[in-house]
């Protein structure tokens, strides 16, 4: 009998020996299986959390901050600044001439979650140019806020994350009660946790004189080198300029990377775990068939086919594990919207959609497969160097 059909045969009998060692069997496709729901979900988060950023910006807007500022909350712009802005070459224009262009301002106030303790969430000020450089951004219920008063619009997500948000109800901020008069969408992106209001109320109700940034609509794509050229080579001026989606993406990876390494630190101590539990299992399979291994072997099977039906079964209990862990963590947190602080964001709480992906199930399932194939290892040498005569006596 050649060595394909014998691994065949000895791969058909311990595949037909599982349920008598179904408890040793179990072990490892539970291991697998919590493995491979663990990793698939922390990244899900990650990728879903780099999509919501993405969506945000835009290759036609350009962010202008302060120089050497990194985010909106660490920059400091002065009315001065916000005109020049506004007169640079390449800046997009409304029906009555004035250009699209909304200096804001950003503030982190605290409110309570309907879940948990009080948390961050972020407050723009913007213009009355707000609709026309983010036409994304939809009022879906109520109106859209009026100038000049305490009035505020919130993002979808941000009234799921806090309470007290719906429409025509009143909350504190800094003191003082501002209404809530509409909800609003925006593509899915890092804006809809933000509470929008008009800037200069904003800026009047927290004693502020300065702008933490200046978002630009640019005539096109292209007119954004002139732009940034004009403003970083006025020597009045200490800005730094950006593509709104490169300023976005930027910010977003901190808080990916975390949820990366998180993602391979977690599922890597669960890995070691699994990774015993393989090797503990394939040894009692092994132990179980002493006289079958020893038999065969007298018969004249070699031991090469011997190893690989043993490497053959635990890495089929591996892919099942695999399998139900997938499975599990597309079921529980596929397309599931989770609360988390944005870290590089802004440091306020963000609503993510979690993303399982095509890539992220591939990557449990190679993982899963090599912890089976290495835990298999030792067991399967175990097996081919144990003694006929002793594997004959059960011993």
């Amino acid at each position: 009998m050649n060595s394909f059909l014998q691994i065949i045969a000895v791969t058909m009998m311990n595949l037909r020996n599982i349920p008598q060692r179904l408890g040793s069997s179990l072990v490892i496709v539970v291991g697998m299986a919590g493995v491979v729901a663990v990793l698939i979900s922390i990244l899900a988060m990650a990728s879903g959390a780099e999509k919501v950023v993405a969506k945000t910006g835009s290759d036609d807007r350009a962010i202008v901050l302060a120089g050497g500022a990194i985010s909106e909350l660490l920059s400091n712009l002065s009315r001065a600044e916000t005109i020049a802005v506004q007169d640079a070459p390449g800046v997009a224009k409304d029906q009555d001439g004035k250009p699209i262009v909304s200096a804001e301002t950003v503030v982190l106030v605290e409110m309570k979650q309907q879940v948990g303790s009080p948390s961050n969430v972020t407050l723009r000020g913007a213009s009355t140019q707000l609709f026309k450089l983010r036409p994304e951004i939809k009022v879906i219920e109520g109106r859209p806020f009026q100038p000049g008063t305490h009035e505020l619009i919130v993002g979808k997500a941000a009234r799921a994350i806090f309470s007290g948000l719906g429409v025509g109800s009143t909350t504190q901020i800094n003191g003082q009660a501002w209404m809530v008069v509409g909800v609003f969408e925006s593509n899915g992106d890092s804006r809809e946790s933000e509470l929008l209001a008009d800037n200069e109320t904003v800026l009047s109700a927290f004693r502020r004189e300065s702008f933490q940034s200046v978002s630009v609509r640019l005539k096109s794509g292209d007119d954004f080198a002139a732009f940034r050229s004009s403003l970083t080579s006025n020597p009045q001026l200490a800005v730094s300029v950006t593509r709104e989606a490169n300023y976005y993406a930027e910010q977003s990876k901190p808080f990916a990377n975390t949820l990366s390494v998180i993602a391979y630190l977690v599922g890597g101590i669960m890995a070691v775990g699994a990774f015993f539990g393989a090797i503990n299992s394939m040894y009692t399979a092994v132990s179980t068939r002493t006289v079958e291994i020893a038999t065969l072997r007298a018969i004249g099977f070699r031991s090469g086919p011997i190893v690989v039906s043993i490497f053959i079964e635990s890495l089929l209990l591996a892919l099942a594990g695999a399998a139900v862990g997938a499975a599990l963590a597309a079921l529980l947190y596929g397309g599931n919207m989770v609360n988390a602080n944005g870290g590089g964001i802004g440091h306020a709480q963000y609503l993510i959609s979690m993303t399982v992906t095509s890539g992220q199930v591939l990557l449990g399932v190679i993982w899963a497969c090599f912890i089976g194939i290495v835990g298999a290892l030792f067991p399967a040498i175990h097996a081919v160097r144990m003694s006929v005569v002793s594997g004959l006596r059960g011993t």
